[in-house]
């Protein structure tokens, strides 16, 4: 696992408890710090609590949203920010970027492909980036891609929880060469004051919401503040930043929502600049939460030219709708089915799984191998600079 840096430690603590066992300690309402009592009492007679979190080897460091065990990513931990899905930056070879900044989500949705929240069954580790680190390498590869690029701030969960989220922003605009900055959320831990803080710095923010009624939203998400969401939207709509409303569209579950959807996106005015929604697909994903059946491409598209017609508004969308186009990727130094040796460095974000470097990338590597260990892999997927490899 990474080391809980230094500064890191010397961050706010917002609450300090204990339980039957630890001493625990609240970074920034998502960092949770265990340390066992015995242990901190011990050291506490000697040094003072930052100094503590920050240097005592054993402590457990966990996403207190989820409760999975958080590794925290720095320039000194030694783990890259390109080569995972889960945390980093992906480039897809246009002039956008996804950055994750954070893993780990607040909801449970019955359709999540990433099989997310505290419910999930498949996940077993959340990552959160130093933000300082993350912009260093990310100026490296907005100077590779050019002018024009747009940071897209999304991730495996909910982007809005990264609790550094306002600075990132604040320094991504300064970046010459970014001319947009979008995020995508649920808008949960969004709040008035947050949303000012990133106008006029946030160009545009795409807003998961896949129902309207309480009865409905219950269905998708279990417990769900609809009220404050849909408040949310309107205080985005009355903002300098851009809204797009993004619902996930489950055949069975929320077909009677869409039409409420468009409705509720024009009438707060959603779109000022690009299209006031983006509604998505539900795809049954591998390691995703499977509920119901899948429309077809087709059957999907025919479905929403019917809408655009009903309701005079464009919502089969394009790349360059949102002026994404195609660019040079940064070099990928892996081919499928290459045999490769790397370093395991901490747990990996799925059961069975390792983060392990290799070649300046992390890469997930399926092996039961121990951090530290030196692991032999073959590259078995190699998409979009994402690599994963199995244990040989």
């Amino acid at each position: 696992m990474a080391k809980f840096t230094e500064k890191a430690g010397s961050e706010r603590i917002l609450e300090e408890r204990e339980d039957r066992n630890d001493k625990v300690f609240i970074l920034r309402n998502i960092v949770e710090i265990r340390i066992p009592k015995h242990e901190f009492e011990k050291l506490s007679k000697k040094y003072d609590k930052e100094y503590i979190i920050s240097n005592y080897e054993n402590k457990r460091i966990l996403n207190r949203i989820t409760g999975r065990e958080l590794v925290f990513v720095t320039k000194e931990s030694g783990i890259p920010l390109l080569g995972h899905s889960a945390f980093g930056i992906i480039d897809r070879g246009t002039n956008l970027l996804q950055v994750r900044c954070i893993s780990g989500c607040n909801l449970n949705c019955i359709f999540c492909s990433v099989d997310e929240g505290r419910k999930s069954k498949t996940r077993k580790t959340d990552y959160i980036v130093d933000p300082d680190y993350m912009l260093d390498e990310l100026k490296k590869i907005i100077d590779f891609k050019g002018e024009g690029v747009e940071v897209h701030i999304d991730g495996q969960g909910e982007p809005a929880l990264y609790p550094y989220l306002e600075y990132f922003v604040g320094e991504v605009s300064k970046i010459k060469k970014v001319s947009i900055i979008s995020m995508q959320t649920n808008g949960i831990p969004l709040n008035e004051q947050r949303i000012s803080e990133m106008e006029g710095k946030m160009t545009r923010i795409n807003l998961s919401i896949s129902a309207v009624t309480e009865e409905t939203a219950k269905k998708l998400y279990g417990a769900y503040p609809l009220k404050r969401v849909l408040e949310i939207a309107e205080i985005i709509a009355n903002s300098k930043i851009d809204l797009l409303i993004a619902p996930v569209w489950v055949p069975g579950y929320n077909d009677d929502e869409i039409p409420k959807i468009i409705e509720f996106a024009l009438e707060i005015g959603a779109g000022k600049k690009f299209p006031p929604l983006g509604i998505q697909k539900y795809i049954p994903y591998r390691f995703g939460r499977k509920v119901g059946k899948s429309m077809t491409f087709r059957e999907f598209y025919e479905k929403l030219r019917i809408l655009e017609k009903e309701y005079g508004v464009k919502l089969v969308l394009r790349p360059e709708d949102f002026g994404i186009e195609k660019r040079p990727s940064v070099e990928n130094p892996f081919k499928k089915g290459e045999i490769c040796y790397g370093r395991i460095v901490a747990e990996g974000r799925m059961y069975g799984e390792k983060l392990c470097v290799a070649k300046n990338r992390s890469v997930a590597v399926i092996s039961d191998k121990k951090i530290g260990d030196i692991v032999k892999f073959e590259v078995i997927r190699n998409e979009d600079g994402i690599i994963v490899g199995r244990e040989i």
